[in-house]
């Protein structure tokens, strides 16, 4: 059986969490997991800063028009990522201190948010 062919937008979204995560690991970071999916949403990456856990959202965008790549992440998308984050530290009984980055891509230029949203 042939693997399925991913899409244009699966390919671009693939390459940008390769640059977002080569970006964190080039200020220390160390990635913990990837593509992280839950029955509530995925978290893109999970990486460790010292003795906190960082959960990471990477948006993509042609451009800043209508707000840009931070401004597309919405209450909804905030919450739903808290959820996953959740579930993540409850199945990893993990107890380490938490923020949300985002890792935004405009025009192929990424641009790293930490502390970008606390939980809801």
């Amino acid at each position: 059986m042939a693997a399925a062919q991913r899409t244009p937008a699966q390919v671009s979204g693939g390459n940008g969490e390769d640059a977002a995560a080569a970006l964190l690991e080039r200020h220390g970071l160390s990635i913990v997991a990837r593509n992280y999916r839950t029955r509530f949403g995925e978290i893109d990456i999970v990486a460790r800063d010292g003795e906190s856990l960082v959960f990471v959202e990477v948006r993509l965008r042609a451009d800043s028009r209508f707000g840009g790549a931070a401004a597309s992440i919405g209450a909804r998308k905030r919450s739903r990522i808290a959820a996953a984050a959740r579930l993540y530290l409850m199945q990893t009984r993990s107890r380490s201190p938490c923020r949300f980055d985002v890792v935004a891509i405009e025009s192929g230029e990424p641009r790293w948010l930490r502390a970008a949203f606390a939980l809801e």
